[in-house]
C-alpha cells in the first residue's frame, strides 16, 4: 500500500467516521488540539484502522504520536 493510499484512507475515515472538518486535516495538524480527537475517538480509530489496514494499534505505540503525519508514518511502518 502506497503512502498516498494510506493518507487517502486516513483522510476519508477522519471526515466520514469522526466528522472532522476537511480544512482541519493537514499534515501538521495535531490530533487532539487541532482536530479535536478525544479518547473516545481514539477507540473508534483503533477499530477503523484494524478494519482498513489489518493490524491492531497498541496504545503504548500511539503515546508519542501527536500529528497526522506521525500517525500516517505509524500506519505505513505497520503495513509496509
Amino acid at each position: 500500500m502506497s503512502r498516498q493510499e494510506i493518507e487517502a484512507k486516513v483522510r476519508n475515515f477522519l471526515i466520514e467516521d469522526l466528522e472532522i472538518e476537511e480544512d482541519k486535516i493537514t499534515p501538521d495538524a495535531r490530533l487532539k488540539e487541532d482536530m479535536g480527537i478525544d479518547s473516545l475517538d481514539f477507540v473508534d480509530i483503533v477499530v477503523i484502522v484494524e478494519k482498513n489496514f489489518g493490524f491492531k494499534i497498541k496504545p503504548e505505540e500511539m503515546a508519542g504520536i501527536t500529528t497526522l503525519t506521525q500517525f500516517c508514518d505509524y500506519i505505513e511502518s505497520k503495513v509496509a
